[in-house]
Parts: structure tokens; sequence; C-alpha cells
């Protein structure tokens, strides 16, 4: 395992770090969950990713207890706030009650006396910015949080959320967008603002929901069990990438995966880490085989011919325009 500074902190996190979105509590029984992060574990990753929301608090309660036992100095946990989490009108949002009761539920049920990571898991619009700041100031110095970070925040939101982090003493560190070779939308503007203020990104989907994986053909159906079948597995949110141009063009990446001795997952994920201000990509897994074969994706570098040949195939068919095309409001 490879490791990199998260934006310009002093904290290192694994180039490849584990999430649990539809996964833990839902998608997988307990003894398959915590037998992917056994084996994340085995493979050098030492950071993991979940959020309050996911399964409906379950997956962060499953990697509480799968990570019980370790020494806690030697990982990195994240989590996140903002959406709903129970029935009441301020079980949601960035306001400061949430985030102060959303942050000891979360240390609650991952058993931990802090987060290393603690992001605002979507912009609230309808909470003044300086009082969710402030909250977040209030998380880190009381010691449950060490770093802020962000999730799918614009350009604009970041600079502004940066400068009052400044005023107020915390490091806010990171953004977590969705970035894959079919999804470049942050490129434009993210990146470069991110790299001007320090920050590093951990990008979700770096597989695009699995497409990147070629297991999905044009003019097939799904297979069955796959995620594109299970609308609690995100069936909805892959849907955008299941056209048959999409698809034939992802086929054609297969040579170029074997040619430079890499399975599909292993290029996809490759390719988002060959982006200097990524500092970690998120994996997902049901089986363990899955975790030991993304893992080798760490420390891979891409020559500047398969690159371009990469985006000779896909780069027609990205999403780069946010104005074109919002990323999907639920998730991870």
């Amino acid at each position: 395992m490879e490791f990199r500074h998260l934006g310009r902190s002093g904290l290192l996190v694994s180039e490849i770090s584990y999430g649990n979105w539809i996964t833990h509590g839902s998608q997988v029984e307990e003894d398959a969950a915590v037998a992917c992060v056994r084996a994340a574990l085995e493979t050098g990753i030492t950071t993991f990713d979940t959020a309050d929301v996911y399964a409906g608090t379950k997956a962060e309660e499953v990697l509480g207890r799968a990570l019980k036992g370790e020494r806690r100095e030697g990982l990195e946990i994240f989590t996140k706030v903002y959406w709903p989490t129970g029935p009441g009108r301020n079980d949601r949002g960035l306001s400061r009650k949430h985030i102060m009761e959303s942050i000891n539920g979360s240390l609650r049920r991952l058993q931990t006396d802090y987060v290393d990571l603690y992001q605002a898991h979507r912009y609230d619009h309808s909470t003044p910015l300086e009082e969710t700041m402030e909250a977040f100031a209030d998380v880190v110095h009381s010691g449950k949080a060490h770093y802020i970070g962000v999730s799918e925040w614009t350009a604009a939101e970041i600079r502004a959320a940066h400068q009052l982090a400044r005023e107020l003493r915390i490091p806010l560190v990171s953004n977590q967008p969705q970035y894959s070779m079919l999804w470049r939308v942050i490129e434009t503007e993210v990146v470069p603002t991110s790299e001007e203020l320090g920050l590093g990104q951990i990008v979700w989907s770096p597989m695009a929901q699995g497409v990147l994986s070629g297991k999905y053909l044009p003019g097939q159906p799904p297979p069955a069990g796959s995620r594109a079948t299970d609308e609690k597995s995100g069936a909805n949110f892959i849907a955008r990438f299941l056209t048959d141009e999409v698809l034939t063009r992802v086929q054609q990446l297969k040579p170029l995966a074997e040619q430079a001795g890499l399975s599909m997952p292993q290029l996809a994920i490759a390719w988002v880490l060959q982006n200097p201000n990524v500092s970690s990509a998120i994996i997902g897994a049901s089986r363990p085989d899955q975790v030991h074969d993304n893992v080798k994706a760490a420390g891979v570098k891409l020559d500047a011919d398969l690159l371009k040949a990469i985006d000779d195939i896909v780069d027609p068919i990205t999403e780069r325009d946010p104005a074109k095309t919002q990323s999907p409001a639920q998730r991870p």
C-alpha cells in the first residue's frame, strides 16, 4: 500500500480507502462485511470511510464492530453528517443542533472517542455557513474530530468554507466527490480551487458503480444479482452509465488493461490516482477477493501513451460540465 497526505495537511491516508456505502448493514450480511474489512486491513488499507446515513446508521455500527480491537492510532476513520438520520425536523442538515447530536451518535456507533475526519455530506442551503463552521470548530476543539472535510461542494462553497475555517482555526482539508473516467466534473473548478487552498480529494465511485469493471455488456441485460438490478444497491444511480454507447466504449478499454497487466477495476482505480490532487480512492466490496484485486492499483503509474489511449476511448462521453448534470443527490 502507498500513502498520501490528505491535501496539504500532515495526515497520511492510504491511497486506497475502504468505504461501506451500500454494503454494510444492507447489501451484504455482517459476516461478509467483516471479512471485507479484514481483507482491507490485511492488504494495508488503514483509511475507512462511512456516514451516519448509510443503511440508516447501521453501516457505522457494522464498521465499528469490524474494527474493534484494532490499534486506533493506526487507523484513519472518516464519517459524515447531513442526510436525515431520524424522523424529526432537526434530524438532518448542518445546523448546530444536528451536527452536535450527530457526532455523538456516530462516535457511539463506531465505538471510538474521535474520528479522524468529519465531513459535511452536502452543502446546506437552509443553514448559515457560519453556523455550520462554528459547530464544526467546536467538534474539533472538543477532540471529537481531528480534521474537517466536505463532500460534493462546489468550488465557491469550498472557498467560502475555507475562509471561515482559517478564521476559526480548524483544518478543512478535503472534499469527497464522485470521480472516474466517466465522470470528471471536478476537474474544471473544484480541483484547481482545492489545489490552491490545500484540500485533497477523497474520491468515490472510481469504477462508476462497477461499470468500469466491464461486467455490463452492450445490448444485454445487467447480470443477475448485480448492483444495477437492486434498487437498494444504487440501481437508479447507475442507470445513466448503462447506455450502449458507454458500455461499448468501456469494452474497448479491456485490451488497454491487459497490455498494462491490470484488471479492469485496477485500471479504473489507478486512473483516478494519477490525478495529484486525489489523496485516496474509495473502494467498496461484497467479497474479500474484490478487495485483494482492487488494492493492486496502489502505486501503479500509467504512462502518458496509455492515458491518451484511455481518453481517446472514453473522453467524448465523460461528464465534465457541472451546469449540464449535477452530481446525484443521495450519495456517498
